[in-house]
């Protein structure tokens, strides 16, 4: 399907968010090193573990966010046709996106 999200870019996003997500548990593990020093030998820590998504879960993040975009369009286009706008702006977004969240 050529009219959906790139899994590669959808990927580098996921990377993106993970490591800042890691980079903030190390600043806050920071404070709690001593109490996990006592609990090392639980497993496994997070930190330690590679974070990555399958070919499928990427398609399928790719077809959830196509969704959802076309989605928010059509909605954002309903409410400025009702308007009498031929143009789609930053207001109709906001005030469709509570209830698409929700929706969501």
């Amino acid at each position: 399907m050529d009219d959906t999200f790139d899994p590669v870019l959808i990927q580098a996003i996921f990377k993106l968010v993970w490591s800042r997500t890691a980079h903030a548990r190390e600043r806050n593990e920071g404070t709690e090193a001593l109490e996990n020093e006592v609990q090392a030998g639980a497993g496994t820590s997070k930190k330690n573990r590679p974070t990555s998504a399958n070919t499928s879960a990427l398609k399928l993040s790719c077809e959830l966010l196509r969704v959802f975009v076309t989605e928010a369009v059509q909605r954002a286009a309903t409410i400025a046709e009702a308007e009498g706008v031929g143009k789609i702006e930053a207001t109709h977004l906001e005030r469709i996106l509570p209830q698409l969240l929700l929706d969501f």
